[in-house]
């Protein structure tokens, strides 16, 4: 039995059967006028809807007249009622139609004409057995309003036959197979295509490339995926190629390799916000959309620890430590973070579905047309690229931007943009003095391409390359921006092991990067801090790191950024202890990192201590003794902490113990020898964390 409250909500929903008739021809004349005045989505509709919005216009006349000829308490003849209630479905489902239509991207739609002109004729058909049924004498229409009734019923029988656009469907799917076959698209036929889908300037195209992305994600069509999946990449082309790589406008990106979008010139739009650091995988440097967390600890993206895994790996990129075992466990509470963050910030974020469906990432593999959509573009913006580097900047700024926008979408298009030869071609806009924004586009289309290993080769062979983004690092006139992803792309270049020891040989990129983690902002410290992170990793480069002043500045970092506790444990670990312990307070702020910090900083924290106590002794071990609270940071790292934090306070705890003991032991050996007639011992600092 339904409760009092669902009964007397009944006649506000003109679909209720106790609804009111007045309430209800109410609601058909509002929808009525609603569908007359739509607008067809796209070009090749325009014959489906126009018949549509017809029909719509002598409803709303029909309707709009019964209003007026009834009374305020219009009571329809039963069968009338009802008639018009079905009726009022349909236009319901009309609307939704509309509107379903009106979201879609253009291109899909396009694949889906037949189904959107074979619902349509459907419902027009529908509409028209209702209006046949419907006993208009009983309604006491006058004869012209009742003749239009008859119109609208014989009109939607005729669009049973209305025309779908097939032509123009099977034009683009012909076009799709020409790119499969590697045939560049003629120009002529790019651009009338893209005239009757309506696309015809490079807003609409990006706005038609960003929807079809997510509906290829969200798997609106998966009939369509492969035909989806191959538009995007011809689409990428045509703006090029048609929009003559037009100027930047600002899209909100999804992550830093993931760049950015302004342009950072006069009159440059406000810059997305970085994304902080935890947000961030530590392997691609992106945001990420699927966090999981590895037998580590550490919280990767799930696809790049995958690929990382995949490449025949077992140790954990941020610590190097040895896997027990390969499992993932999805990272919730910091998905759903991402997700609020993206959300307040207006960044779009490419999320996994929370059925956790594996991404479509085989079909896009498997897609040679938009494989070969991509190398073209690709080819095409390079050689542009070359060809403008006499012309103006701004020209060469357009091309650069869409290079850059090419090379956040995946690393198939990195790998094709770096096999056309566009690295040597950015190095030198680095050096852009007169157009900063130019000089963004550029280091920032760098980091994108340096994250593919095959990259990082020919930026490192890239004359110039290295001292050009150290230009960038320390020009007073370069934007914190630009410098952030100069010290990015030094951290993305020393993930391997012999960029790592050469960049390091480089004393300008130490001296730049230890710069930028002295004074820069806040994330570009954070950047300058992970480079640090990276350089360090190698034995021959702490020395020149210490001399440099890294140890102060990460000790100085330490409570503001995560990293910095990593730092010093690397520093420590590799022969740079002893400038760390003469650090006026570093041992004291890592034992509040132990305490205070994230899982990952405390962790390091311990382990930057026991490599201290270790490598110094005493000294660093007096140091420890003497903080405050030491004591209970230890035990709550203990109690939960990661497992590796759990060991490295264990070891701490043993340090510890020992230095105390031995102090014990030393002090009761002074006092014996001094009054050799008591046996009175001196005090030493007490450590109650026994394991």
């Amino acid at each position: 039995m339904a409760s009092s409250a669902t009964i007397d909500a009944w006649p506000s929903s003109p679909y209720s059967s106790s609804a009111p008739d007045g309430e209800v021809l109410r609601s058909l004349h509002r929808l009525a006028r609603d569908l007359s005045a739509a607008e067809a989505p796209a070009p090749f509709l325009r014959a489906v809807f126009a018949s549509v919005s017809r029909r719509a216009r002598l409803l709303a006349a029909v309707f709009d007249d019964l209003l007026l000829s009834s009374g305020p308490l219009l009571l329809l003849p039963r069968s009338a009622s009802l008639c018009l209630r079905e009726v009022l479905l349909v236009l319901q489902r009309f609307k939704a139609l509309v509107a379903d239509c009106a979201a879609r991207s253009r291109t899909r739609l396009l694949l889906q004409s037949d189904e959107v002109a074979a619902r349509a004729r459907e419902l027009q058909h529908d509409l028209a057995t209702l209006l046949d049924l419907l006993p208009v004498a009983d309604l006491g229409l006058a004869d012209d309003v009742a003749d239009l009734l008859a119109l609208a019923s014989r009109q939607c029988r005729r669009a049973a036959g209305a025309a779908e656009p097939a032509e123009l469907k099977a034009g683009v799917l012909a076009l799709i197979h020409e790119v499969e076959r590697e045939i560049v698209p003629e120009r002529e036929t790019l651009e009338g295509i893209l005239e009757e889908v309506g696309i015809n300037d490079p807003a609409s195209c990006s706005d038609e490339i960003e929807t079809l992305e997510r509906e290829i994600r969200d798997r609106a069509a998966e009939r369509w995926t492969p035909a989806m999946i191959a538009l995007v990449g011809l689409l990428r082309y045509a703006k090029c190629v048609l929009f003559s790589a037009a100027t930047p406008r600002h899209v909100v990106g999804s992550s830093k390799a993931l760049d950015l979008d302004g342009d950072d010139g006069e009159g440059a739009e406000e810059e997305p916000p970085s994304p902080p650091l935890d947000f961030r995988c530590p392997v691609s440097l992106e945001l990420m959309s699927d966090p999981v967390v590895a037998s580590s600890g550490q919280t990767y993206d799930r696809d790049s620890i995958t690929r990382w895994f995949g490449s025949g790996k077992s140790t954990c990129p941020k610590t190097g430590q040895v896997l027990t075992n390969l499992e993932l466990v999805p990272n919730k509470a910091l998905k759903n973070l991402i997700a609020r963050w993206c959300r307040e910030n207006g960044v779009a974020v490419e999320a996994a579905e929370a059925s956790g469906k594996a991404e479509p990432a085989p079909v896009v593999a498997a897609n040679k047309a938009a494989l070969e959509a991509a190398r073209m573009t690709a080819s095409f913006l390079v050689k542009k690229l070359s060809a403008s580097s006499f012309s103006s900047h701004e020209s060469t700024r357009r091309v650069v931007h869409e290079i850059r926008l090419l090379a956040k979408s995946g690393s198939d298009n990195r790998a094709f943009i770096g096999e056309a030869g566009a690295a040597g071609l950015l190095v030198p806009l680095l050096r852009s003095e007169e157009d900063a924004a130019l000089q963004l586009e550029a280091v920032t289309a760098l980091l994108n391409l340096s994250i593919l290993d095959a990259n990082k080769k020919r930026i490192m062979h890239a004359e110039g390359a290295v001292d050009a983004l150290c230009d960038v690092m320390t020009r007073p006139g370069a934007s914190w921006r630009a410098k952030e992803n100069a010290a990015a792309t030094v951290l993305s270049l020393a993930a391997v092991h012999a960029y790592r020891r050469r960049l390091g040989r480089n004393a300008r990129v130490v001296e730049s990067v230890v710069e930028l983690a002295r004074a820069g902002p806040p994330s570009t410290k954070k950047d300058a801090l992970a480079a640090l992170l990276s350089l360090s990793g190698e034995r021959e480069n702490v020395g020149r790191l210490v001399d440099a002043g890294a140890a102060e500045v990460a000790a100085a970092a330490v409570g503001e950024s995560e990293a910095a506790a990593a730092v010093l444990a690397s520093l420590a670990k590799r022969g740079g202890a002893e400038a760390i312990v003469a650090i006026d307070g570093a041992v004291a702020r890592l034992v509040v990192e132990m305490r205070r910090g994230t899982e990952w900083s405390r962790e390091c924290a311990a382990a930057a201590l026991v490599l201290l106590c270790r490598r110094q002794g005493a000294k660093a071990a007096a140091q420890v003794m003497a903080v405050s609270g030491v004591e209970w940071a230890i035990w709550e790292l203990l109690g939960n902490g990661t497992e590796r934090g759990r060991r490295k306070a264990a070891s701490l705890g043993r340090a510890c113990r020992r230095w105390a003991a031995a102090a014990n032991a030393a002090n009761a050996e002074q006092s014996t020898t001094e009054c050799p007639t008591t046996t009175t011992s001196g005090s030493a600092p007490a450590l109650t964390t026994a394991s």
